[in-house]
C-alpha cells in the first residue's frame, strides 16, 4: 500500500475515534447540564440526534476505511 494512502487512511480513523469521543464527552455534558437547569425537553432530543449524526458519520468513515485496507490486500 502506498504509504500517502496509508497516513490518509490512518487520519481518518484518528479522526472518527476523536469525533466518537469528543461527542460523547459532548453529549453527556450536555445531558448533565439540560438536567441541571430544567431545559425543555426538545434540547434534549436535540443533542441526541447531533450525537446520532456524529456515530453515523464515524461509522461510514471507518467502513470506507476498513473497505479500502481490505481492497489493498488484494
Amino acid at each position: 500500500m502506498d504509504e500517502g494512502r496509508e497516513a490518509q487512511l490512518k487520519r481518518q480513523t484518528r479522526q472518527a475515534a476523536f469525533v466518537i469521543a469528543g461527542g460523547f464527552l459532548v453529549w453527556m455534558a450536555l445531558s448533565w447540564l439540560g438536567g441541571l437547569m430544567n431545559w425543555p425537553p426538545r434540547f434534549a432530543i436535540l443533542a441526541d440526534l447531533a450525537m446520532l449524526a456524529a456515530l453515523i458519520w464515524a461509522l461510514f468513515v471507518l467502513v470506507n476505511v476498513r473497505r479500502a485496507r481490505r481492497n489493498e490486500g488484494d
